[in-house]
């Protein structure tokens, strides 16, 4: 699994608590949007919000980070 996904499902979790703590019943429909969108693309490494953007004539550039690499 690299970083990447495993921030995706770290996220998902993290709104998945947030729903959890206010109540199921109390939240609107459209924050599990975001949540079942990062999950996604969590576990399958297809992130669906890239594709729509990168489909809508945005650059998917890659990042310039360094880090782990010694």
């Amino acid at each position: 699994m690299t970083a990447t996904r495993m921030l995706m499902l770290l996220f998902s979790a993290m709104i998945l608590g947030g729903i959890w703590l206010t109540g199921f019943d109390q939240v609107h429909w459209l924050l599990y949007l975001p949540a079942a969108a990062l999950a996604f693309g969590g576990l399958t490494g297809a992130c669906p919000g890239l594709i729509l953007l990168h489909k809508l004539g945005f650059k998917n550039e890659p990042v310039a980070c360094s880090i782990g690499k010694g």
